[in-house]
């Protein structure tokens, strides 16, 4: 009988949420401001990038543990990244070895379990192998997805703490440019000028914060609301395997973890719904 084969990972691809949501907002900036006169130089000074990303950047790492800052900044191009989920590729693995295992024993599936390469699965499946009690499994990988959470959920909350503080530090670079103004008021022209320039650390601030650091932060918790819910399946499916269900029962159970769109199709008419003795009559 052919054995179930290790799930095959189906890679990386681009976030085109992500890609096109921060390029719509920032064209759609960019846009308006030279619709309205402007020009893309009157935003573009590295003194306000550095007042506002480096300020912000020194209050993330005060108020953030540095591993979960780092951790952060790793995740960084999952923000772009996303790894599509293997569900289905998932379930019928799992029901690969529900067959091997209703048909040889739990104890059959050790050398598969060594080919897994997802090491939740693997662990769950290895602790099923060595006859621990479906309590304890369970207790065991809910705390692991639990850490991984919570491990999420720190990460998601540095980059909203960035989003927090970055409108703050942008109204004080705005202070301090303005601060530089008033040694000029001799010189009309040159305070317009000023006034203008001081305002464009604020943009950054606000900006910053409301295109990418406060949506990634919400990207960053679906990512791992995503991994969690795979890891749930995983988990279902290898403590249904203990319980030694019928696989079709298992299908069953985890076939709830697969989103289908919705059909397009409404509700058939009366006529249409009629039974296949009485439609084959009238084909006849």
């Amino acid at each position: 009988m052919a054995t179930p084969q290790p799930k095959k990972k189906t890679g990386w691809r681009p976030d085109l949420g992500s890609i096109g949501g921060v390029a719509l907002a920032v064209g759609g900036i960019l846009g308006g401001l030279i619709l309205d006169g402007g020009k893309v130089t009157d935003v573009q000074q590295i003194t306000a990038a550095m007042i506002v990303f480096g300020g912000t950047l020194g209050a993330v790492m005060l108020t953030t543990p540095l591993a979960v800052l780092m951790g952060a900044v790793r995740k960084l191009s999952s923000i772009f990244i996303e790894r599509a989920q293997p569900v289905a590729e998932t379930i019928e693995e799992i029901i690969g070895y529900a067959i091997q295992a209703r048909k040889q024993g739990i104890v059959s599936l050790e050398e598969e379990a060594a080919k897994i390469e997802d090491p939740f699965m693997r662990k769950a499946l290895n602790l099923a192998v060595d006859g621990i009690e479906m309590s304890q499994i369970r207790a065991i990988m809910e705390r692991e997805m639990e850490l991984m959470e919570q491990r999420g959920e720190a990460e998601a909350k540095a980059f909203e703490a960035a989003g927090g503080y970055s409108p703050t530090i942008g109204i004080i670079g705005a202070v301090l440019g303005l601060m530089q103004v008033m040694k000029n008021l001799a010189n009309i022209d040159e305070v317009g000028r000023g006034i203008a320039a001081a305002f464009v650390a604020t943009v950054y601030g606000v900006g910053a914060a409301n295109i990418f650091f406060l949506p990634a932060g919400g990207k960053l918790r679906a990512r791992v609301r995503s991994e969690v819910q795979l890891r749930e399946l995983m988990l279902q499916g290898v403590l249904a395997i203990v319980e030694g269900l019928n696989p079709k029962l298992i299908r069953t159970r985890l076939d709830a973890y697969i989103v289908r769109p919705a059909s397009k199709s409404k509700e058939k008419p009366a006529r249409e719904r009629q039974p296949a003795s009485q439609a084959a009559a009238a084909e006849g």
